[in-house]
């Protein structure tokens, strides 16, 4: 079960790790958009980290890379088309940033050091464990960002947008709370 946890809070992709900055200062505008491309993060990584523990011993040691991306970006693709047919607004959204979940350091590095040396089951629950501590950190950035930027959660009006801070829906507003986040979490991982 350490596997499963391991990447909530101790070994967390974004706050303890500093993986994946990229999707995560970019889509993080709103707590949706986060909570969307945390979600399709979790399943290349669970997809792609059991494919790449099952074919491990046939995959040769001068190929392991690129193999491993080919894996990557085949369960990329169905996400990408899963999201523009059933999701599109959010896909319009994402877009651009889909693709780059094939090169995002998060999944390569779990493949690497992961799934390449241990079993399905425990592969898988490491994908899930890296997954959902990625979802959590880029929701929990984007309802920040969201409430402090647009007075919103979820979309929901909290409060009246004319008292927002639209510096936190921008790209500075995106590293003062991944700081202050960072910040906390270092804070409670030493007590």
């Amino acid at each position: 079960m350490k596997t499963l946890t391991n990447g909530i809070l101790k070994e967390n992709p974004t706050f303890a790790l500093v993986l994946g900055m990229c999707p995560t200062l970019a889509t993080t505008t709103s707590a949706i958009n986060g909570m969307s491309m945390g979600l399709a993060t979790l399943f290349v990584l669970v997809c792609s980290n059991v494919v790449i523990s099952l074919l491990k011993n046939l995959i040769p040691d001068k190929v392991r890379i690129p193999a491993f991306i080919v894996v990557i970006a085949t369960f990329v693709t169905m996400v990408q088309l899963i999201m523009q047919a059933y999701l599109p607004a959010i896909y319009d959204v994402l877009g651009l940033f889909i693709p780059l979940i094939v090169v995002n350091c998060i999944v390569l590095g779990r493949a690497e050091a992961f799934a390449a040396k241990n079993s399905v089951g425990l592969s898988a629950l490491d994908g899930i464990g890296m997954g959902l501590g990625f979802t959590l950190s880029l929701t929990v950035l984007g309802v920040i960002r969201e409430f402090l930027g647009a007075g919103t959660a979820f979309g929901f009006q909290i409060y009246s947008s004319q008292f927002a801070s639209l510096i936190f829906v921008l790209a500075p507003g995106a590293f003062i709370a991944l700081a202050y986040m960072m910040a906390i979490v270092n804070k409670l991982q030493k007590k």
